[in-house]
């Protein structure tokens, strides 16, 4: 018998804070790096003080999230790579698919509350879904490249898992089916689709960006053969990409106004 559908969607997105705004901010520049009266006006968008703002960025430099030069605060090379991760993890690159799976298998006897939640964050970027508890598996279509980036916690995933190459004996579409939400993800991208079209506003495109990067890191990222017909994923991704392009620049232009 199959696993229950279980859902695969990430908790509710918190209320926006000057942290997030800011570091949200800093991620869609290149190079991520904004004087400080750019971010004040950023966070004006939203209804915060200067002074909200200001307090945010000098704790998110004791923290080390962003340094400050003369300034002008930067993302830090910890959030710089969290942000060339976010890209590539947006459009990850694909393979022809021969119908082997991916397959991890838990290994480690005793593991520590930070281990287990640390690979779940870990399976969750591979965009491996958890066929039963201790094992995790997707088909192995995804470009894993020695020299690319880093798996998240790549370390404490190799001291937890042995990974195997599988061809589970079921029917692979069916499997899918029954590890991801694909009618539930297939909608919400439809409308976050719709949301990207008629977005007008800085604030409103700020959010609904947000959204679909969001919802773009959990698409498992299938083969066409295991999706549903007219899969939005691909149709999402252009959006967004599209739509992020030109809002840099709203962006840009109205945060050194």
């Amino acid at each position: 018998m199959l696993p229950a559908v279980q859902d695969r969607h990430l908790p509710p997105i918190r209320p926006l804070t000057a942290r997030s705004v800011v570091l949200s901010t800093l991620l869609g520049y290149h190079p991520p790096a904004l004087p400080v009266r750019a971010l004040v006006r950023v966070g004006g968008l939203f209804g915060m003080a200067e002074q909200t703002i200001r307090v945010a960025l000098t704790r998110m430099v004791a923290t080390g999230d962003v340094t400050a030069d003369d300034g002008v605060y930067q993302l830090s090379s910890r959030l710089v790579r969290r942000q060339a991760q976010q890209e590539e993890g947006c459009s990850p690159r694909l393979k022809a698919w021969d119908g082997r799976w991916e397959m991890a298998v838990v290994t480690a006897v005793s593991r520590s509350l930070p281990d287990r939640v640390a690979l779940r964050k870990a399976m969750a970027a591979l965009r491996l879904a958890e066929f039963r508890e201790g094992v995790w598996i997707r088909p192995d279509n995804l470009v894993r490249e020695p020299g690319g980036l880093p798996w998240p916690d790549a370390d404490r995933v190799a001291e937890q898992c042995a990974f195997f190459d599988s061809r589970p004996a079921v029917e692979p579409a069916a499997l899918a089916r029954s590890l991801w939400d694909l009618d539930g993800w297939a909608t919400e991208a439809v409308r976050l689709h719709r949301e990207l079209d008629v977005a007008a506003s800085l604030k409103d495109g700020f959010i609904v960006i947000a959204g679909a990067l969001r919802h773009l890191l959990i698409d498992p990222c299938l083969p066409a053969e295991l999706l549903p017909a007219h899969w939005p994923g691909t149709g999402l991704r252009a959006r967004y990409a599209e739509f992020r392009a030109t809002y840099a620049d709203r962006l840009r232009d109205y945060s050194q106004g």
